[in-house]
């Protein structure tokens, strides 16, 4: 994949070499994969526990909207203003994964239908607080954040980077990692070698809530507003990209670094397009095409392993 997406980089560089391999876009390119590849990070997790969440972009506006409204009551342009704002945000989205996560493993309903149910829910929800309208009265304070651009770099791309090494390290090297692993890989064997299966899928579902709640933020941040009509394809460019980086739509094969590479593809995709004014449809079939390639590329990695 990351053969991949250096040739798409190169195909670009070469149909647009006065806009598309410069700094300025690259920036642009860093700064809109930030946000969804937070997301990812939590999918990633789910994915390699062999479970499931549409509900992330919905999520992310949810808590975007609880967020603003929240900063909108108190008054204020200060940071007092943004640090409430910035708890309710992730509390928004954290209590949206703990209820995914309980009616899946308390109710038994399928995570599928139960991510499908709250991407409707929580966007209804979000449309409720904010009577359909986008919030616009965002305090200075949270706007200045976006403006700032440490070594050349906005902090959306600082925060995202952050949460990737940690949700890599973490999955990589720690008990809770290998056993996310384990239950991906067979959920009875993992139980019956004493892991508590049920808390631990609910763990992981909190915190793909708590990472869309930061994703949200960071939107937010990012434009000033709640954009909630914006978000209608971030679950499936976030699930395309975990799922080029190699992880397994059927659980235990996973990594936050190839989710990395993963969620590049889609974003030099859409950038590309941008770039060469090709219509916005255009973006969302080739997304899609990409997503069932790459589903059917894991299916015969699957077959040749399981025939080794």
């Amino acid at each position: 994949m990351f053969v991949v997406l250096l040739v798409l980089v190169g195909v670009f560089s070469l149909l647009a070499p006065e806009t598309f391999p410069t700094a300025a876009n690259g920036r642009n390119v860093l700064t809109d994969v930030a946000v969804l590849l937070v997301m990812a990070v939590g999918t990633t997790y789910v994915l390699v526990a062999g479970g499931f969440d549409l509900s992330q972009g919905s999520v992310l506006v949810f808590a975007g909207v609880a967020a603003a409204k929240t900063m909108e009551a108190l008054g204020g342009q200060g940071a007092g203003t943004v640090l409430v704002g910035v708890a309710v945000g992730l509390a928004a989205g954290t209590a949206w994964g703990l209820v995914n996560g309980l009616v899946i493993t308390r109710l038994g309903v399928p995570a599928l239908i139960t991510t499908l149910g709250s991407t409707g829910a929580a966007l209804g929800a979000a449309q409720l607080l904010s009577n359909g309208t986008d919030v616009r009265t965002v305090p200075d304070a949270l706007i200045s954040v976006a403006v700032q651009r440490p070594l050349t770099l906005s902090w959306l791309v600082w925060v995202a980077a952050l949460v990737a090494l940690v949700g890599a390290l973490v999955l990589a090297t720690t008990r809770y990692g290998r056993h996310t692993q384990l239950i991906g890989s067979n959920a009875e064997s993992a139980r019956r070698a004493g892991i508590a299966v049920d808390r631990h899928t609910a763990s992981l579902y909190v915190l793909n809530g708590a990472l869309a709640g930061l994703a949200g933020l960071m939107s937010l941040t990012r434009f000033a507003t709640t954009t909630i009509s914006g978000h209608t394809t971030d679950g499936l460019q976030v699930i395309t990209g975990v799922v080029l980086g190699g992880t397994s739509l059927f659980g235990g094969v996973g990594t936050v670094l190839g989710t990395v590479i993963g969620m590049f593809i889609p974003g030099v995709l859409n950038n590309g397009f941008v770039v060469l004014n090709v219509q916005a449809f255009w973006q969302q079939v080739a997304v899609g095409v990409v997503l069932v390639v790459a589903v059917y590329v894991d299916q015969l990695k699957r077959r040749r392993r399981n025939a080794a």
